[in-house]
């Protein structure tokens, strides 16, 4: 037990303080902030006021213990593995699908025991960490230009493409996004050439078109009623009230309601039966109603300056995959905040994705904790290594 106390020290000492602190900090306050957003949820569920919280609580026990062994274990590890790990999660979220029954209306749950989880969410820093590993494993190829490189970037689409397109099978357009958004940033910035990216782009975009018009030959669309709505009414929330703007209208009555200084914490009248399920996806306009708007401003100062850490973490790394995990952990934080306010305040479509640290959702919370803390790890081998990367 003592041996494990003191690896721990070690390991905290070596870590990034900032980040360290601030993630801490906005772990924190969103679990307290769930006690008040949900209470409206727990009554109506006939469970106990701290229901929601004891439970949010758990998450993030079981993220911070899965982050030890992340932070133990050498980032150069994950390369024995190549695409496996990434095949065999695909291959349990095709036969999940097979059975998952929708809720709000994806199916991308699954079920073990008692428990509900969403493979997708683990498969986002899973994802990063294989994508990272192959630039690594292979980068002295992919910057010789007297070797093809077809069979490495077919690994690379491999790993990057399966999850997403499954996830879209599932109906869960805002996590298909996400994780769109980190393949093709971390391609772009990787040492393929420029060619060889607009020539993938060029056949993906090809493959794409062809597979939506073979769906609609099939089924006759593509994306169910209520999404298309989303897409379409998304400007005018309000004109939309009894449809598709129902939620976001709310959202947005909430947040002009809390004003330059709040209501009051506790005192949010939008979390009454007025927003659906307010602790999760619309957290923030119940903490903007309770707040105010100069109280929340400081949650965005907090979210750019651990973006901040992230890629100055990247910029110091050591290791060609220790900059990929960076940027990767980068991209797919600001993506999960740039979709949720964005569909919050009416500027893009709503699609229903967690806002980090502040959000309930177990999943979410792992898989969130577990990517900083592989963020972390590489700070750790760039702190306790020598030899330096150009």
């Amino acid at each position: 037990m003592s041996a494990l106390i003191k690896n721990l020290k070690m390991r905290i000492n070596d870590m990034d303080k900032p980040l360290l602190f601030f993630t801490i900090v906005m772990l924190g306050f969103g679990l307290l902030n769930i006690v008040t957003a949900s209470s409206r949820e727990a009554v109506s569920k006939d469970v106990e006021l701290y229901y929601y919280f004891y439970r949010h609580l758990i998450m993030i026990i079981a993220g911070c213990v899965l982050s030890f062994f992340i932070i133990n274990i050498p980032t150069s590890f994950y390369k024995k593995f190549g695409i496996v790990p990434i095949i065999i999660l695909a291959a349990y979220m095709a036969l999940s699908l097979l059975s998952a029954s929708e809720i709000r209306g994806a199916k991308n749950w699954s079920t073990i025991g008692n428990q509900t989880f969403q493979p997708s969410e683990f498969a986002k820093p899973l994802v990063i960490v294989v994508l990272a590993s192959l630039y690594d494993l292979y980068y002295r190829k992919l910057v010789n230009p007297n070797i093809k490189h077809t069979e490495i970037i077919v690994k690379i689409i491999l790993a990057s493409l399966i999850i997403p397109i499954i996830v879209f099978f599932q109906k869960d357009l805002g996590t298909m996004f996400i994780q769109l958004v980190i393949f093709m940033t971390m391609f772009l910035v990787s040492p393929v050439s420029i060619r060889e990216k607009f020539e993938t782009f060029g056949v993906l975009t090809i493959f794409g078109v062809l597979s939506i018009g073979v769906m609609i030959m099939v089924r006759g669309n593509i994306f169910t009623e209520e999404q298309i709505g989303r897409f379409t009414n998304f400007r005018q929330p309000c004109h939309n009230y009894e449809d598709d703007g129902y939620q976001v209208c709310n959202g947005i009555i909430a947040i002009n309601d809390g004003g330059l200084f709040g209501v009051g914490i506790g005192k949010s009248k939008q979390k009454y039966s007025y927003i659906p399920e307010p602790h999760t996806d619309s957290v923030f306009a119940i903490i903007a109603e309770e707040y105010g708007l100069i109280r929340v401003t400081p949650i965005f100062a907090i979210y750019l300056f651990i973006l901040y850490r992230i890629l100055l973490l990247a910029k110091r790394a050591n290791t060609i995959r220790g900059r990929y995990i960076c940027l990767g952990v980068g991209i797919y934080i600001f993506t999960h905040i740039f979709i949720n306010l964005g569909g919050l305040f009416a500027l893009i479509p709503l699609t229903g994705v967690p806002l980090p640290f502040l959000s309930y959702g177990g999943s979410f919370t792992i898989s969130l904790i577990a990517a900083l803390a592989l963020v972390q790890r590489v700070h750790i081998e760039t702190k306790n290594q020598k030899i330096k990367i150009q």
